[in-house]
């Protein structure tokens, strides 16, 4: 073998055989108060551990040590409200500057890939959160203007967009980075409280994907095991609700509904049998059900003299918002049903529900033959049947 490849191989041995376990972490905060600490913590899927904590100095610099096995998640923290998240790994040596009273979208941060990778992705989250709002600002400006809903109407498109625009994104990002810790993260983000980038049911395989490639690299990692554990539960609940949808799949008998109308008449969904049914599920407060309405009272008027009928499941909290909603869009022709439980309904879970406007078209005898009609589909579908 030759003599110098012989060295090189023995050189690579000894930096595998060195690699150190401890990781520093250093910075500078600008602006910083006095006489304030900045912490160390390390977080789980439960709970966060403060392990060190240090004064800042007057230059607002700081300086912590650990040693890790593996890599972990860690808080760089001063409040509650003021934190960076960290992914770090054996033998990071991450710097980092920072204005004081915003950690999270740091100046600079060097020597650690992970943190790196989750600066890169708060700060295109952040953009979008940013747009939004600026959507937001533009309602609030308009919330007089006579031309109102069709504002709205914009907006929801151009929000939409986004949205769409953040979800593409994370998906890549997971894609790109499934060997890292920082995939875990993209998970759970959030463009509002409790409106999250990902959804667990339609982007279920990015859940599956970074549950399996981490379950395989760090097994005995707390949060990866408690993910593991989450995405064991929902297999389950997606499963459950696919078992369920085949009860309201084209062809199939509509569950029947028995529920009050607004006077307190119990009406079955059953009793319409004979005619043509649009099954429509809405609520005062949802502004597509509401933009929708126009075009179920056009449909109502062409066709219900010829065995068409609208039976109209509410999903509102209150009564009077409930009766105020189909007075002020003239909806009174048709049955109108609700039990005012909002998202507990039992409907919901019946027709497993998770968006309105939602409807099911049934024939004479009561089977689905279509779902989700709206706008022009809904009236071809309907001049196809009455024809």
């Amino acid at each position: 073998m030759n003599k110098n490849l012989i060295l090189f191989l023995a050189a690579i041995v000894i930096a595998a055989g060195c690699k150190t376990n401890s990781v520093s972490i250093s910075g500078t905060l600008i602006n910083p108060v006095k006489g304030k600490y900045i912490y160390l913590d390390e977080l789980m899927s439960k709970d966060v551990k403060t392990i060190d904590s240090m004064k800042i100095s007057e230059k607002g610099t700081f300086n912590f040590k650990i040693e890790i096995k593996s890599p972990a998640f860690y808080l760089l923290k001063i409040s509650e409200r003021n934190f960076m998240t960290m992914v770090l790994e054996p033998g990071d040596k991450m710097v980092i500057q920072s204005y004081y009273d915003s950690l999270n979208y740091p100046v600079s941060i060097e020597g650690s890939k992970g943190t790196e990778l989750m600066n890169e992705y708060n700060l295109t989250l952040r953009s979008t959160i940013n747009k939004l709002s600026g959507l937001s600002n533009i309602y609030r400006e308009n919330i007089k203007n006579p031309k109102l809903p069709e504002i709205i109407q914009s907006l929801d498109s151009t929000a939409q967009s986004y949205l769409n625009e953040i979800n593409t994104y994370t998906k890549n990002y997971i894609d790109n980075n499934l060997t890292s810790l920082v995939s875990l993260i993209a998970l759970y983000q959030q463009v509002a409280p409790n409106a999250y980038v990902l959804n667990p049911s339609k982007d279920y395989k990015y859940y599956l994907k970074v549950d399996s490639s981490l379950s395989s690299l760090y097994p005995g990692y707390e949060p990866v095991v408690a993910l593991h554990e989450q995405i064991t539960q929902l297999k389950a609940e997606l499963e459950g609700k696919a078992a369920q949808a085949t009860q309201t799949g084209q062809g199939t008998l509509a569950p029947d509904i028995i529920l009050p109308s607004p006077e307190g008449d119990t009406i079955k969904l059953s009793s319409t049998r004979g005619s043509v049914v649009l099954l429509d599920f809405w609520a005062s407060w949802c502004s597509p059900c509401r933009q929708e309405n126009p075009n179920l009272v056009k449909a109502y008027n062409l066709y219900h003299n010829k065995g068409f009928q609208i039976y109209q499941v509410s999903l509102d909290k209150t009564k009077d918002a409930w009766v105020k909603g189909i007075e002020d869009d003239q909806l009174g022709k048709w049955i109108h049903v609700s039990d005012i439980q909002y998202w507990n309904s039992k409907v919901v879970q019946l027709y497993s529900i998770e968006s309105i406007p939602a409807n099911f078209l049934l024939d004479k005898e009561g089977h689905i033959i279509a779902s989700n009609l709206r706008g022009e589909a809904l009236q071809t579908k309907l001049a196809e049947l009455f024809r």
